[in-house]
């Protein structure tokens, strides 16, 4: 199968910016746009193929008609027609909500949904951009709610600084935020599940209290010290074409981060589908079973389906790679 581009789902949101339709060279003039959803089979929110003989259709109409070959045989009997993954670039003009994601248990339970495991891998920053992960001292969950009511909740936060280039990696029950002035490439389970914890006392565009969701967040929030996951961030190979790096290893996915000085070479496998998001550069990849290549620029992501081949990227650039 060819690889597959799918159109962008733009999200317009109270606090979203101006730099995504550059970033992806779109021709729009959508104002305050938060999150483009790159690659999502999100009920409702179905990523639509923008290329080749699939043109047209939805990743969910994709996973119906090809099954385990496009999502490999594990993954298909694990997920069903239910693709695994979400996607997506986040463009923070303002703070983001301080908020928490359920765990599969209880997102089954409540919504008949996967939980939300996520990695954010910081695209750009403005100077002194900061967001928050993890408490930075054990607490419990009456002081957390306490501190909510009073608006002292990012008093106990883990604060952490970030420039361009930085890995967060964010389990479900974690208490996190994203800060003003960044932009962030987020790879997550597939779910929409989050509970709002605290937004600053701000108001939607009707002039309306955003809802919160204190209660349900409390029954899952890890009241413990955040602790810095292990896992991520590993040089796993350098030469004098391209260097290779493990940004993060979890049950629910990995993602590797290629920085190409002219050429690489992805071997692919039956276990699973390849999704490679561009964050800089341009060139042309192309998969050895199909050939045609097929041009990339910075900000565009591609989705080739499982099975023995490899994937040859030509050009200069940074990708992230993911596989479940």
């Amino acid at each position: 199968m060819y690889p597959l581009k799918f159109e962008p789902i733009l999200k317009q949101t109270l606090w979203g910016g101006d730099k995504i339709i550059p970033f992806k060279h779109l021709n729009s003039d959508l104002k305050g746009v938060g999150e483009s959803w790159e690659i999502s089979g999100v009920e409702d929110n179905e990523s639509v193929v923008a290329n080749g003989p699939d043109k047209g259709l939805t990743l969910a109409d994709m996973v119906r008609k090809y099954r385990e070959e496009l999502v490999g045989e594990a993954n298909y009997a694990r997920f069903g027609n239910k693709f695994p993954l979400l996607i997506k670039f986040i463009d923070a003009k303002q703070d983001l909500s301080i908020q928490v994601h359920p765990t599969d248990e209880l997102a089954k339970k409540r919504h008949n949904s996967m939980g939300k495991t996520e990695m954010w891998y910081v695209v750009d920053s403005e100077p002194g951009s900061y967001l928050y992960c993890g408490l930075k001292k054990n607490t419990d969950k009456e002081e957390i709610e306490r501190r909510i009511a009073d608006n002292t909740i990012t008093d106990i936060l883990n604060k952490i600084e970030v420039k361009k280039g930085d890995v967060v990696m964010v389990k479900a029950g974690t208490i996190h935020a994203i800060g003003a002035g960044i932009i962030i490439c987020e790879i997550q389970q597939n779910s929409n599940c989050t509970y709002r914890m605290y937004d600053y006392d701000r108001r939607d565009k009707y002039g309306n209290p955003r809802e919160l969701h204190v209660k349900k967040a409390l029954d899952v929030v890890d009241t413990k010290a955040y602790v810095k996951d292990n896992t991520t961030e590993v040089m796993l190979e350098e030469n004098e074409h391209y260097s290779l790096e493990r940004l993060v290893q979890c049950k629910y996915f990995e993602c590797l981060k290629y920085e190409i000085k002219d050429e690489v070479k992805i071997v692919a496998d039956e276990s699973s589908f390849v999704s490679l998001v561009f964050i800089e550069g341009s060139g042309t990849i192309e998969a050895d079973d199909y050939k045609q290549e097929v041009p990339f620029k910075a900000g565009e992501s591609f989705f080739v389906s499982s099975g023995k081949r490899s994937i040859n990227i030509k050009g200069k650039g940074t990708c992230i790679v993911t596989h479940v």
